[in-house]
């Protein structure tokens, strides 16, 4: 077994400890959230070897279902700021995945076309992503992973509920800009260090 087996089982077993005996039962959140690091860190190291980052996964995922839709509704469909998808399709258009056209109808919107590379990728990498579900509930009753499934997409419907009445009243949603400056400590008002030195010299 090699170093990096036993880092990665020992964190594993570190998780597993920490919900069996120090968390209770009802932070969902957080068990979403380290089944979610799970899956993604299975699916990325498969994904690795056909050189294709996570990121772009998720976006090659949608567009082999619905090829040619604009970069906001692509964006909308991932869940994810338009900055960040732009980013994205930059990044994933110089490595030959995607061309970006606007249509003589419409100069204001971008559309975003699978080039035959990236559909070509549909055959390898969608049977990884089978492969890591699979894995995930191994030794699952199929009335338990039904359950679970039913439990999750109740939880995706009232939170995206509670998205429109929290945007209703004025809450939306940061963006990556504004949470940074919301980060950042006030300066203190105070005089300079260089108007205190010329105070006490005078």
């Amino acid at each position: 077994m090699g170093e990096d087996t036993i880092k990665a089982d020992g964190g594993t077993q570190a998780i597993l400890r920490h919900w069996r005996e120090a968390v209770p039962i009802d932070r969902l959140a957080h068990l979403v959230k380290d089944a979610t690091r799970g899956l993604t860190r299975a699916l990325q190291m498969r994904l690795t070897e056909h050189k294709v980052a996570f990121g772009h996964w998720s976006f090659l995922r949608i567009l082999w279902e619905n090829d040619g839709i604009t970069q906001r509704e692509l964006s909308e469909r991932a869940g994810l700021m338009e900055p960040t998808t732009f980013s994205a399709l930059k990044a994933m258009e110089k490595l030959g995945y995607v061309t970006r056209r606007q249509q003589p109808d419409s100069r204001k919107k971008v559309y975003v076309f699978l080039t035959p590379r990236a559909r070509a990728l549909r055959e390898k990498l969608v049977p990884l992503a089978e492969e890591v579900n699979e894995i995930a509930v191994a030794g699952v009753k199929p009335e338990a992973i039904v359950a679970a499934r039913d439990l999750l997409l109740v939880m995706i419907q009232n939170l995206a509920r509670d998205e429109i009445e929290q945007m209703a009243a004025k809450r939306g949603m940061p963006s990556t800009r504004k949470l940074s400056t919301l980060a950042e400590r006030p300066r203190p008002r105070g005089r300079s260090s260089r108007g205190k030195q010329s105070a006490g010299s005078t």
